[in-house]
């Protein structure tokens, strides 16, 4: 199709995201890299088009570009109007009410039930991977998804955020369908609280911090006081150190929490994504849009290299994920970075 590429509002070490449009299809995203540096982003390309799912942000093509003088990949995706879920809480005080939370939750979870139904593992959950439309939450960012059947044979590329990392993950050891349960229950006390799970017990080594977290026996994320004991107990079927003991997310989808918002109508998710505009600030630092600056500016932060883990033992891949050397001195809420395969 033909299409005009509009101003960049993110970029990474290797692949730019702008603002794009064409006559036909109207706005919509595109994440764009040289064709000589594209191999990532053609798996992504490659499982995003496999994906058909309301909860997903969804594929509206690709095609190879010749822009002043050099040769461009290309991949085409959905306009979200909304914003990541982290810019919904921030928008809402550093915090959602319950019942958003339980909304949102459901509809990450019907995201995760269709992707594990066809064999992906998205591997890096989170908030900022999470955008909000008027029909509410989408799951974003399948450049960290995987082919389970593959996963054995990559064993050894685990991929995600550290703060949201499955124990096991963080070890090395495995990544499964059940690491993406752990993630989503990182992501439920995101949006109780505002912050990163663990972030209260940080001490300011993070790789005595990373070490502690794989390697802590029981120890579990501080559950948000704030939620009743039915949240509670939904969240404790996430937040199990070992993976077999995790629901998955058809089970989940049947727990009671789960069950009271099953019901909810499109109506009432508009109605959550109309207050979260409503209550935003009318500025630059306040995104209203996935193609908005402000939901892209973590891209450098959280993106900045594209990176394989290739560690010998748990010892060293720990270290591997706390080491930040391009951002100087290490900062809990801004430094932790997405780690991505690149093999």
């Amino acid at each position: 199709m033909g299409w005009t590429r509009g101003r960049t509002v993110g970029r990474g070490s290797t692949a730019t995201v702008s603002v794009a449009a064409s006559e036909s299809s109207g706005t919509f995203a595109v994440k764009s890299c040289k064709l000589s540096q594209s191999k990532l982003l053609q798996r992504e390309q490659k499982i995003l088009s496999s994906v058909t799912c309301p909860q997903i942000v969804s594929y509206k093509g690709c095609d190879i570009s010749m822009e002043n003088g050099q040769v461009f990949y290309n991949i085409f995706m959905e306009y979200v109007p909304g914003g990541t879920l982290v810019d919904a809480v921030r928008a809402h005080g550093g915090a959602l009410d319950e019942p958003v939370i339980g909304i949102y939750t459901r509809q990450i979870l019907l995201g995760l039930e269709y992707l594990h139904s066809i064999g992906i593992v998205h591997c890096d959950i989170k908030g900022r991977n999470i955008l909000i439309g008027p029909s509410g939450a989408k799951i974003g960012d399948l450049g960290c998804a995987r082919q389970a059947a593959l996963m054995e044979d990559e064993a050894a590329l685990m991929v995600g955020t550290p703060l949201f990392m499955a124990p096991e993950v963080a070890r090395g050891e495995e990544q499964g369908y059940s690491a993406d349960i752990w993630s989503l229950g990182c992501t439920i006390i995101e949006m109780a609280t505002g912050k990163a799970p663990w972030e209260s017990n940080y001490s300011g080594d993070p790789v005595s911090f990373l070490y502690w977290i794989a390697y802590s026996g029981e120890l579990l994320p501080e559950f948000p006081g704030v939620l009743s004991e039915e949240a509670k107990n939904f969240l404790s079927n996430c937040l199990r150190r070992n993976p077999a003991e995790r629901w998955t997310a058809t089970q989940l989808l049947e727990h009671p929490f789960m069950k009271k918002f099953s019901s909810c109508s499109h109506q009432l998710a508009k109605e959550i994504h109309s207050n979260s505009n409503s209550n935003s600030k009318s500025n630059s630092n306040s995104p209203t849009s996935v193609l908005d600056q402000g939901i892209w500016s973590c891209v450098d932060v959280y993106q900045t290299e594209e990176r394989s883990c290739l560690c010998s033992s748990p010892e060293q891949r720990i270290r591997e994920l706390s080491s930040s050397s391009a951002m100087g001195t290490w900062r809990l809420e801004k430094n932790w970075i997405t780690i991505r395969g690149g093999h």
